[in-house]
């Protein structure tokens, strides 16, 4: 493998400014201020109220639903709820058909139209690589198989459901990982949630990244092990966590720790920031821990041969103790996978709950899968793979360089095709996202709980499967609607 790629923060994380921020929280509170007013309306029946709540028989059982903890969802999230869960009927690719609805009720409730908004231009799909079509090899194979195996294989991998494509995928996958097993899962959620629970246990500790998924923070939860978290992506936290485990151990007793796991992501989802891998790896090795590397939205959209941030940073996989990943993103199916030394493997195959008690993943995604990982890979006689690989960088340099030149703050790495647009304001979630689908724009808002009460961001996705065209219109769209705000 070549040299240690070196890694470059740029303009990772700017500031917030504090202007900005004190107008964040002021609208923050105006907000929660209406909201307990709707709230007293509605107590004393002079607003109609949507709400969940027992029947009137039921007043003296302890309360099914916490009204006062549904507060944010209730009066914030409710009011811009339209912009998330927008039906599509089309395959989800450059461009997708939105269905149009309408809400009577200030998004209580929804109602179709009928009509179809036709070609909007979609920056919120995780497809990196183009390879959720319905027309070409992949789909061609899906298809073959779908005849052949049917959709479904109704049964576990341990007892009537592990067939051959199984098999060649987990063979197929290994390979293209550089590791020497993997296993594959039918869910990409479960596959961190329940593989880390077979892996650690009560006596273990486990150091995790601060954003981290919500997959990996629940399979922490659910292993029974004691739970640490560093800052996002500071080594130096991470070192004094691990030196603190050395030297204390568990508490009370201080004895050593069973088994020390480092928990961290390839990609960050919500930040668009690539791991410190190489740092990482270091501090493993030194303080003889575990590494569990999340490559969900990294395998296939980073490196030379895409296989991820390890063949990004040019490491050796053997120094990945646990490599996971899913196959819902830059290959265009679902599941996940898990690869890794064998023994690692074979002992998952047994004591994995997903393993052992979920339904085998779908023949015709695995079909899926295999055509997709074989393209990029080289395998199907093409230079398709390599093609798209290299137009998914482009897209990804051209996009991000754009919109600094712009003016606008962005997060996270300049290689990643995550692209986090910055917000901040609650009126600008909701009115951002409807903007965008004015202009015939598809695009994902995030605001509070998922980022920080003054990161409220809208997250692009860049896709092989965008022509220059398309993301020259999304940005000159972009760049007018906040002109007019000014």
């Amino acid at each position: 493998m070549g040299g240690i790629k070196p890694f470059l923060t740029g303009r990772s994380f700017e500031e917030t400014p504090l202007l900005v921020a004190v107008l964040t929280y002021m609208g923050y509170g105006i907000l929660t201020i209406f909201g307990y007013l709707r709230d007293f309306l509605r107590d004393w029946k002079l607003e109609k109220c949507h709400l969940a709540r027992e029947r009137e028989e039921q007043k003296d059982f302890v309360p099914l639903y916490q009204d006062f903890e549904n507060f944010y969802t209730r009066n914030l999230y409710m009011r811009i709820r339209d912009n998330w869960n927008r039906p599509i009927r089309s395959v989800p690719g450059a461009k997708m058909d939105l269905v149009e609805r309408v809400t009577p009720d200030y998004n209580w409730t929804f109602e179709h139209t009928g009509k179809v908004l036709k070609d909007v231009i979609n920056m919120g799909s995780y497809n990196y690589l183009g390879f959720a079509e319905n027309t070409g090899t992949c789909a061609d194979t899906a298809s073959e198989c779908t005849e052949k195996y049917g959709v479904g294989v109704c049964s576990t991998r341990q007892e009537l459901g592990n067939i051959d494509k199984h098999e060649e995928l987990e063979k197929l996958a290994a390979r293209f990982l550089g590791v020497e097993s993997s296993m594959v899962f039918g869910m990409g959620f479960a596959t961190n949630s329940m593989n880390i629970p077979a892996l650690m246990e009560k006596g273990c500790l486990i150091l995790s990244d601060e954003l981290n998924h919500a997959s990996l923070v629940l399979g922490a939860r659910l292993s029974g092990a004691t739970i640490r978290v560093f800052k996002h992506n500071n080594m130096q936290s991470l070192e004094k966590l691990l030196r603190d485990a050395m030297v204390h151990g568990q508490p009370r007793t201080h004895r050593p720790w069973k088994k020390i796991l480092i928990l961290v992501e390839g990609i960050y989802s919500m930040e668009g920031s690539i791991v410190r891998l190489p740092e990482i790896i270091a501090l493993k090795k030194k303080y003889k821990a575990y590494l569990y590397l999340d490559e969900a939205h990294s395998i296939g959209a980073l490196g030379p041969r895409g296989r991820g941030v390890v063949d990004y940073f040019g490491l050796d996989p053997c120094d990945v103790d646990i490599m996971m990943g899913t196959f819902t993103k830059s290959f265009g199916a679902a599941g996940g996978y898990i690869g890794g030394k064998k023994e690692l493997v074979d002992y998952l195959r047994l004591h994995s709950h997903s393993a052992v008690y979920a339904t085998s993943m779908s023949p015709p995604i695995t079909q899926q899968i295999i055509t997709s990982m074989k393209c990029i890979m080289g395998e199907d006689g093409t230079t398709l793979g390599q093609e798209r690989l290299c137009q998914l960088s482009e897209n990804t340099t051209y996009f991000r360089r754009r919109l600094h030149e712009m003016g606008f703050i962005i997060y996270g790495n300049n290689d990643s095709p995550v692209v986090p647009l910055m917000l901040y304001m609650p009126a600008k979630i909701g009115a951002f996202g409807r903007e965008m689908l004015k202009r015939n724009i598809g695009t994902v808002v995030v605001g509070f709980p998922a980022t920080p009460i003054i990161e409220s961001r809208a997250r692009f996705c860049v896709s092989a499967a965008h022509t220059r065209e398309m993301l020259d219109t999304v940005m000159f769209l972009r760049f007018s609607y906040s002109f007019m705000n000014l």
